[in-house]
Order: structure tokens, then C-alpha cells, then sequence
């Protein structure tokens, strides 16, 4: 009896695209889920933000009446006006949050289709070819997704998670404060007030970082001009920008790409050039697109940085991407002299 010959182990490119396949999938479900979850934010946000507002205008009943108002009335009152304020803080920004993952996952979705429908047409030599491109490339996507979670996860250790422990402490002192000394109860509680807005702010700026909701409503050109009035408010760096061409919208993924190149290298300005001025020159072409950013920091050897091995991983993979989309990056700086990074990028 001849035996049944046994059906041959997937090669990488077919294991890749089986992979795609059940992650979109899950994502799609995971999409579905969190579109219900947002639903519901929504609904309960629009609650909050009524009883904020009935609470409101008995506070400025109770702050016209304030010498007469029963003290445990006034009490009451405040305490729900405080309950409610953080309880609306804390939904909206998990409603932020959940509609970015939305969005994310939207996009995943969509680059899976789109990866899914190119590889399913391709030749046996382009496979090929690809199947010798995949790893490095995979490498590279996990190293970067990696490298942002340790960041994200360092930022939110050292600012947010400290502050919420924070909250819980002056919320204890106030309520221990409140019968015997109100004074006293009322300054902490203005602390607290004090510390959630700033921390507030700055859970703010790791969404803005993260991935700006007004890339995707608005585009990229005012996306870059508000990063860089935040980023000139917190660094005081003599930063400005210049917009040239035809200030348009582009494909969702050059977008993106311009604006996290921008970001990086405004980062590099911050952490390593010692710069006083720096400038962001845009430029939208009808073919092309083209970024500047140029600075007066101590500078640095490009070509042994960039180029070598052992230099800037960060500098490279940014090369790296760029030349996938087919654009081109070139690093000019010496010791002393600034920096100027410009990049293209050919655009539909």
C-alpha cells in the first residue's frame, strides 16, 4: 500500500500570511468590543458631565448663601462636587483612550487587508525576494514596538501612577482635616485640585505623543504646528516652523511617518544637541514631500554615528524606514557647527 505523502511545512512568507489572517481576525473582534465599550463611555460621560453641571450651579448657590447654608449641606455638596469632577476626569480620559485604541486598531486592520491582498498576488521570485527581506523587517518592527512600551511605561511610572498615589494621600489628609480643622481641610483640597490638573496635563501630552487624535481629523501639517508650540512651551527652545507648497492631506501612513520623523528628531534636538534655536522647514510638493530640521547644538560626526556600527540605533532606524517608502534621509553636522536632517518623501 503506497504511502500518503505528507503535506510540506508552510514556508515563512505562507506562515506569515496565516499569522495575518487570525490577527486580523482578532482584531476585528477586538474592534467590535472596544467600538461597544466607547458606546458606552460616551453615554456615561454625557451623564457626568450633566450632573457637573446641576452640581455646579448648587456650589454657586451655596458660595452666595455661604453664611447661612447648614455645614453639613456645604459639606455634602462639595464632596460630591469633588466625586463627580474626578469621576468625569477619569471617563473622558478613558474615553481618549479607548477611542485611540479604536483608531489604532482601525489601522491595523487596514494594513493587514492591504498586506493580505499584495502578498496573495505576488510571483514565486517576488516571494522569494521577500522572504529574504521579512525578518530583518519584522525585527525591526518588534525592536521599535518594544523600545515605545518601555517608554511609555517609564513615563507613565515616573508622572502619572506617582501622582494618583499622591491623590489618594491628600484625599486622607483632607477627610481626616474636614471636622477638626476646615481651614486647613479646604487648602489640601485645593492642593489635590492643583496636582489632578496638572497631572491631567500631563496624561495629556503621553496621548498627544502617543498618537495625536488630529493626525487623523486634521492632518499632518497642523498636527506638526501644534506639536511644536508644545514642544517649544515645555523645552524654551527658540523653536519655529515654516509650511511651504500646497498644504494638503496625504496617504494616512506618510503622514504618520512625516510627523513621528519630526518628533524624533525634535527629541534629539532636546535630549543631545544643547541647542538654543531650532527650526522645522515643511515642504508639500505635488510629488514630493520635504522636512528640515536644523539646529545650533554642539553638533556631531554624522557619518560615524549614522553610518557605523555601534552609533545612534535610533538615528538608523529612522534612515531605515524612510527608505522603505521609498523616500531619502541625509544627516549634515559637525562638532560645534548644529545639525541639519532633511528628509523625502514621494507622495500621491
Amino acid at each position: 500500500m503506497a504511502k500518503k505523502a505528507e503535506k510540506a511545512p508552510p514556508t515563512p512568507l505562507e506562515q506569515l500570511m496565516i499569522d495575518a489572517r487570525t490577527e486580523l481576525e482578532q482584531v476585528r473582534k477586538e474592534h467590535k468590543e472596544i467600538g461597544m465599550l466607547v458606546e458606552q463611555s460616551q453615554g456615561e460621560v454625557e451623564k457626568l458631565g450633566q450632573r457637573n453641571a446641576s452640581i455646579a450651579a448648587t456650589v454657586k448657590q451655596i458660595e452666595a448663601n455661604f453664611d447661612t447654608m447648614p455645614r453639613e449641606d456645604i459639606r455634602s455638596t462639595y464632596e460630591a462636587a469633588q466625586d463627580t469632577q474626578q469621576r468625569l476626569f477619569t471617563m473622558r480620559g478613558q474615553l481618549e483612550k479607548l477611542e485611540s485604541d479604536q483608531n489604532n486598531l482601525q489601522r491595523f486592520a487596514n494594513f493587514l487587508n492591504s498586506m493580505l491582498g499584495t502578498l496573495e498576488g505576488r510571483s514565486p521570485d517576488e516571494i522569494g525576494e521577500l522572504e529574504g527581506a521579512k525578518g530583518s523587517v519584522i525585527e525591526q518592527i518588534i525592536e521599535a514596538q518594544e523600545e515605545e512600551r518601555r517608554k511609555i511605561s517609564r513615563q507613565m511610572h515616573d508622572g502619572p501612577a506617582q501622582a494618583l498615589a499622591n491623590f489618594i494621600l491628600q484625599a486622607e489628609i483632607a477627610l481626616r482635616l474636614f471636622d477638626n480643622d476646615p481651614t486647613k481641610a479646604r487648602e489640601e483640597l485645593n492642593n489635590l485640585k492643583a496636582s489632578a490638573s496638572s497631572t491631567f496635563s500631563h496624561v495629556r501630552d503621553y496621548i498627544f505623543d502617543l498618537r495625536p487624535m488630529m493626525l487623523d481629523d486634521l492632518g499632518v501639517v497642523p498636527t506638526v504646528r501644534r506639536y511644536i508650540d508644545a514642544f517649544r512651551e515645555k523645552s524654551g527652545l527658540d523653536l519655529s516652523v515654516v509650511v511651504t507648497g500646497s498644504e494638503r492631506r496625504l496617504e494616512p501612513h506618510i503622514e504618520v511617518l512625516i510627523f513621528r520623523t519630526v518628533q524624533s528628531l525634535l527629541g534629539n534636538v532636546r535630549e543631545h544637541a544643547q541647542a538654543t534655536q531650532a527650526k522645522v522647514l515643511l515642504n508639500l510638493d505635488d510629488n514630493q514631500v520635504s522636512a528640515t530640521v536644523e539646529d545650533n547644538g554642539k553638533g556631531f560626526n554624522a557619518d560615524s554615528v549614522v553610518e557605523e556600527e555601534g552609533g545612534s540605533k535610533g538615528l538608523r532606524t529612522l534612515r531605515d524606514r524612510i527608505e522603505q517608502v521609498g523616500g531619502a534621509i541625509e544627516f549634515e553636522s559637525k562638532s560645534g557647527e548644529g545639525t541639519r536632517v532633511t528628509f523625502k518623501l514621494p507622495v500621491e
